[in-house]
């Protein structure tokens, strides 16, 4: 009792705070522009600030685990390679076809992720989470461009490799991370001034990011085929994080990075996949309500895998 309850203060809060987002914007105390600013804000700026911070003043020796970045990404190779197949063994048109694979394994580390390790486990996970997120990102917008763009290879509405280029080279994430990364290994110090501003502009990024996820959620997204969204929630929130837990274990990790990595996999969709959805041909609809629905359902999936780990003393 006393460890189920040790984990709904872990997921609740977060939680909370995305429903209130989501009442600020029924009350009309938030609109869809303030919405927008501030993904741009925490996408742009905060969080990148809070990668760099968290990841530029940890030892990153101690901090970086080679077998959770190798496991972890070849978790996301799997969930795009076993998505991608059954929709196209399911003959499932071009646009719903990425849509499907991109929700399946494209999760919302950066909102939802950071904040569940962040209430679990302290700074010290976060900081651990952000390194492997700094890892990550690339790989998931390599794999999410490759779920959008295959499907259409045969109708020559292919990008450029400059395209290519630009959404993994200059992600603001990717470069905040290995510019944290290159500070942490160099062992560079933060002059104090520049350190107390960053501990206050940074307590900003995950309550704004969670307000912006609960403002924009709207049941009206719901719609299309839910059945095959609910196949894509499925993988993304259920098979995902316990192939991860077999996967990494067999890699020998082990503790709270194992633990880390197993939430991380189990994130819902991340938003992102809507908005590639539109600009790749993908089904923007179904990528929607893949959005919402395994946001939802990560409530409970959550709860579970958290409920499991702290039974096995992770």
């Amino acid at each position: 009792m006393v460890l189920f309850l040790d984990i709904l203060t872990i997921v609740i809060p977060v939680f909370l705070v995305i429903g209130l987002g989501f009442v600020l914007k029924r009350l009309n105390l938030i609109d869809d522009h303030f919405l927008f600013q501030t993904n741009r804000l925490v996408y742009y700026v905060a969080l990148p600030l809070l990668l760099f911070y968290k990841i530029g003043t940890a030892d990153f020796f101690a901090n970086f685990n080679g077998s959770l970045v190798a496991g972890s990404s070849l978790v996301i190779a799997i969930g795009f390679a076993v998505s991608y197949g059954y929709a196209a063994l399911r003959g499932y048109a071009p646009a719903t076809r990425g849509a499907f694979s991109q929700g399946a394994f494209r999760g919302n580390l950066a909102y939802i992720g950071l904040a569940i390790v962040f209430n679990a486990y302290g700074e010290d996970g976060l900081t651990r989470a952000g390194i492997l997120m700094g890892f990550l990102v690339p790989v998931l917008n390599f794999f999410a461009i490759l779920a959008l763009l295959c499907p259409h290879r045969r109708t020559g509405g292919h990008q450029g490799r400059a395209f290519w280029v630009r959404q993994i080279a200059f992600n603001p994430l990717i470069i905040a991370s290995f510019a944290g990364i290159i500070w942490s290994f160099l062992h560079l110090p933060i002059p104090v001034i520049l350190d107390r501003s960053l501990h206050i502009a940074t307590g900003m990024t995950l309550p704004l990011a969670l307000l912006a996820i609960g403002g924009s959620f709207s049941l009206r997204k719901l719609k299309g085929d839910l059945t095959c969204a609910l196949l894509s929630t499925t993988i993304k929130i259920i098979w995902l994080p316990i192939i991860a837990a077999v996967l990494l274990y067999a890699m020998g990790v082990r503790g709270q990075d194992l633990a880390i990595g197993v939430l991380f996999a189990g994130t819902p969709t991340a938003t992102a996949t809507y908005i590639m959805a539109h600009q790749l041909k993908g089904d923007a609809e179904l990528a929607g309500s893949i959005v919402m629905m395994s946001t939802l359902l990560s409530a409970l999936t959550y709860t579970l895998a958290l409920f499991i780990l702290g039974s096995l003393g992770l």
